[in-house]
């Protein structure tokens, strides 16, 4: 199998998703979640993929839309479609699934797939994470992964401008 058609093969709509994460869980494996932008990926974004990919067995990345990215970044946000964001992780052999999520949040991404973990970034304390609460009822767990200084998109796109 070509590596761009594995990758398109880990990008789920949302309820195909749904029941591919009930298929790992029967099988006893441990769901990571972890959501973002990705807009430009760097060395910060991969360092968290790596940590979380470490915590469980089966790791699951929710996509913000274009649409929410603008609500979120700005209107010259984002810089890459969605659909390329999506196969960008999706070709990293660390990443099992990704799914592109329409809403601000990734809260009804969360409710649909139930992880056994999240993790965010250290800009986030345990109690900001959306979906903790939903996790951590079920007992599961909430994990922020240190920022890596020197690391943002924005910046990125700053220097780049500068240029």
């Amino acid at each position: 199998m070509k590596s761009a058609d594995a990758a398109m093969d880990k990008i789920f709509s949302r309820p195909a998703l749904q029941e591919w994460t009930r298929k790992c869980k029967e099988l006893g494996k441990k769901i990571v979640f972890t959501n973002g932008c990705f807009d430009i990926l760097h060395q910060g974004h991969m360092d968290l993929l790596s940590y979380s990919s470490k915590l469980g067995d089966v790791l699951v990345l929710g996509v913000n839309s274009d649409k929410s990215v603008k609500k979120l970044k700005g209107k010259d946000r984002p810089v890459n479609h969605e659909s390329f964001r999506a196969f960008m992780l999706a070709s990293l052999s660390i990443v099992d699934a990704v799914c592109i999520f329409e809403e601000d949040t990734p809260l009804e991404l969360i409710r649909a797939i139930e992880p056994d973990c999240i993790v965010k970034g250290g800009d986030y304390r345990p109690d900001q994470v959306v979906g903790a609460e939903q996790v951590i009822s079920t007992g599961g767990e909430v994990r922020i992964f240190p920022l890596v200084k020197g690391y943002s998109t924005s910046a990125l796109i700053d220097k780049i401008q500068k240029l």
